[in-house]
């Protein structure tokens, strides 16, 4: 096979062609490198380092060479820049961090660097993970001398969602093989809908959130993005495990071989469609995708079944009551006095924390830290912060209600399409575009969006399945089965 079509490779077959010695990791390198370079106007990578990124390489190959490489040796990836990295700078896209080095890997990262894995670089996102379209990030995109949106390479002028919409975009693109993304509210899921790719967020604490840049410490979680289920299995294997000595909220819970089941049959599998999902403000188009994808699904031998998610609604603003708060509080350690941006000028102490944090974050970021600060306040914490966590546990036992009565959830991962560039300026209509993947981030519940078809103007549309705690494996599964019987996983955007 010719270098010009490594790009095409999925990450299984490319780990195949490496061991085998048919492609050297560092040609593998070499040839993504270029693709960046090639597609930089999509402002997906915001840190590239091609000395780091081939004594890496360098260091795969000599690891392959004596027959020690793991599964997934010399294959290259990006990570998402929440994530903190010796070899890169790391910014979470605020000027905050501007030109902040870290001085070791977040353990996503080292898990994965111990697999064998080449890192790319960073990938854009929203400002400290806080957005749904990648068009907060303040800082600039490889290429560029200003801060500009990610743009999804299906359709270079609309959104590729977000937080984590550079990674989605890198990997619709073809830059990249598969990337590591985090979801708080929807940030794997929404903006794997809209670029037309695989991506999951596992159960609450499966992966350590130790060197991952806070944004809301209860509900952040890392996962993999990648053009397919078996893609993502590979790479979550690699990513999950307990890190108890540096994560608090990481579980005592054992890694597992999430390749193992994508064999299983899902004959009898019960399929819960929540009538929540697809009421008022699902758009025909996607409904009309969800609704050929699950008919597919029946056709495989699974079985549809009406459950009820009845606080859905609810999530929305319990969300962007718990997040927020949880972010003022994450957020306060950047006041300009051990690290990031500090005020050139200021009169006192008093004064440097608020020039600082007035010149280092974006709109959305002090949004939501004044959103945060009310709800916690004094007269406040009662009526809102501590109503939102009661409501934040019935939507978990709903979840535990449907499942009773099916195995996983399934529905739209986002109400429409992506969305042109600029076309939700009022922040509210952002926050309600993620109103079908809040309730299993709430919960702490595995979700995983696959391609489903395309909607109007031929842009993607993603199905999300909802897995029980612990049912990553169950939901690899079910999405692995549903790609080996279509192709829409393999579609790629038009002169990628």
């Amino acid at each position: 096979m010719s270098q010009t079509e490594l790009h095409q490779l999925s990450v299984a077959e490319l780990a195949a062609q490496l061991r085998a010695k048919q492609v050297s990791a560092t040609e593998a390198a070499q040839h993504f490198l270029a693709r960046a370079k090639q597609h930089q106007s999509l402002g997906a990578f915001v840190a590239i380092d091609e000395d780091a990124t081939l004594a890496q390489a360098k260091a795969a190959d000599a690891l392959i060479a004596e027959g020690k490489g793991g599964k997934l040796a010399g294959v290259p990836i990006a990570h998402k820049d929440i994530f903190v990295t010796k070899d890169f700078p790391t910014t979470a896209a605020s000027k905050m961090l501007e030109g902040y080095r870290s001085p070791f890997d977040a353990t996503v990262v080292k898990k994965l660097a111990d697999a064998g894995v080449v890192t790319l670089g960073k990938l854009n996102c929203d400002e400290f993970a806080m957005g749904g379209a990648n068009e907060n990030s303040a800082v600039a995109p490889v290429g560029f001398d200003a801060a500009q949106p990610v743009r999804n390479p299906w359709n270079t002028e609309r959104v590729p969602g977000g937080s984590s919409g550079g990674s989605a975009a890198a990997v619709a693109a073809r830059l990249a093989p598969a990337v590591t993304g985090t979801d708080t509210g929807g940030s794997i899921r929404q903006p794997a809908s809209f670029c037309g790719i695989t991506g999951i967020k596992p159960t609450y604490g499966r992966a350590s959130r130790y060197g991952m840049i806070a944004f809301a410490s209860s509900l952040d979680q890392a996962g993999p993005m990648g053009r397919s289920a078996e893609d993502c299995a590979l790479l979550l294997s690699e990513m999950c495990g307990p890190d108890l000595d540096r994560d608090s909220t990481s579980l005592d819970y054992p890694a597992e071989d999430f390749t193992a089941r994508l064999g299983d049959s899902i004959e009898g599998l019960r399929i819960g469609v929540p009538a929540e999902f697809f009421g008022e403000g699902l758009s025909d188009d996607v409904r009309t995708a969800v609704d050929a994808a699950l008919k597919e699904y029946e056709r495989l031998g699974a079985k549809l079944v009406p459950v009820s998610l009845p606080r859905t609604e609810l999530s929305v603003p319990v969300y962007y009551i718990l997040a927020p708060a949880e972010a003022s509080s994450n957020l306060s350690r950047f006041d300009g006095v051990k690290f990031g941006h500090r005020a050139a000028r200021y009169e006192d102490l008093n004064d440097m924390y608020k020039k600082t944090r007035a010149e280092g974050f974006g709109d959305e970021v002090k949004r939501r830290i004044m959103i945060g600060a009310y709800v916690l306040s004094e007269g406040y914490y009662d009526a809102y912060y501590l109503q939102a966590q009661k409501i934040r546990r019935m939507i978990a036992d709903d979840f535990q209600a449907a499942f009773k009565d099916c195995d996983v959830i399934a529905g739209a991962a986002a109400p429409t399409t992506a969305w042109a560039i600029g076309g939700k300026a009022d922040p509210v209509s952002n926050y309600l575009a993620d109103i079908f993947t809040l309730p299993a981030s709430l919960a702490g519940l595995p979700g995983l969006s696959l391609p489903a078809g395309f909607g109007d103007g031929g842009m993607p549309v993603g199905l999300q399945l909802i897995g029980n705690y612990f049912g990553e494996a169950k939901l690899l599964n079910a999405a692995h089965r549903f790609q080996q019987a279509t192709d829409f996983h393999l579609k790629s955007p038009v002169g990628i």
